[in-house]
């Protein structure tokens, strides 16, 4: 080798890491990611919180995608351990408390299913922050998490309300808006998910819908049944006395349980 003109190496691929309990959210973000930013090497995946910190630090990647909730520890619990270490993306399928925040600098947010105009440009600004040392990211997340706990300041580590809900139909993932639900019942282990086009089952159950659902656009009539508040045509009592939800388009009668009965006061 001539010693005056020496080799260049080639510059070294960015490498990223996927943590996500959902392996259908992971495979369509790898998907998604190989479109977007060919060049980009996805060295581990993750299913929960503590396989991120962990496989992070085997593997160093320059960038790191976390969804929010996740078992072990959540995304915002292992962006505590990993924010001065590489730069983090937040991939969730809910609205964020100051949401703003997460569109400054490197610290950045995709929402479920995550792709498009808004995913290309995600990318384009991570391009420009390897090889660089992730202090932005260091001053907004400490920022973010300092402010937990704080009196009349709202929790960034809490998601907003659920917006898409996550369906395995086949081989395929489905997203489903919740705007696009007209009620939720449960259905012995699943809950199912009826919509004006179709239904499907998922494993989530009713509470937890319940407790992630905007409670203004859902209200629990029964024990069993969630239905979106503007999809109720009319309520109606039956016979027996029993009050009724009419859905719109659907000629499925709804049953509201005598403890939910205030709901319709008006009845």
């Amino acid at each position: 080798m001539n010693p005056m003109n020496p080799q260049t190496n080639p510059p070294r691929r960015a490498t990223a890491l996927i943590a996500d309990d959902e392996e259908p959210m992971r495979e369509q973000l790898r998907s998604r990611l190989r479109e977007a930013w060919p060049g980009l090497e996805i060295v581990a995946e993750a299913a929960n919180g503590i396989e991120a910190v962990a496989l992070a630090g085997q593997h160093q990647p320059d960038i790191v995608f976390l969804d929010i909730r996740m078992p072990g520890l959540s995304g915002i619990e292992a962006a505590r351990m990993l924010f001065n270490r590489c730069h983090l993306v937040f991939v969730t399928a809910y609205d964020q408390y100051a949401i703003e925040a997460f569109e400054q600098g490197a610290l950045d947010y995709l929402l479920k299913p995550a792709g498009g105009e808004r995913l290309k440009t995600t990318c384009a600004r991570l391009q420009t922050l390897i090889g660089r040392q992730p202090s932005n990211i260091e001053r907004q997340l400490g920022a973010l998490l300092a402010a937990q706990g704080k009196p009349g300041r709202p929790d960034p580590a809490e998601p907003g309300y659920l917006r898409w809900i996550q369906a395995v139909v086949g081989a395929n993932l489905r997203m489903i808006s919740t705007r696009e639900v007209l009620f939720f019942r449960a259905d012995e282990k699943y809950t199912r998910v009826q919509t004006e086009q179709s239904e499907v089952l998922i494993r989530k159950t009713l509470k937890e819908l319940a407790d992630e659902l905007d409670p203004d656009e859902f209200w629990r009539i029964h024990r069993s049944t969630l239905v979106r508040v503007d999809a109720i045509e009319s309520v109606t009592r039956d016979l027996r006395g029993r009050q009724m939800v009419k859905i719109r388009n659907f000629s499925e009668q709804l049953e509201v349980s005598r403890g939910n009965t205030h709901l319709f006061q008006q009845m």
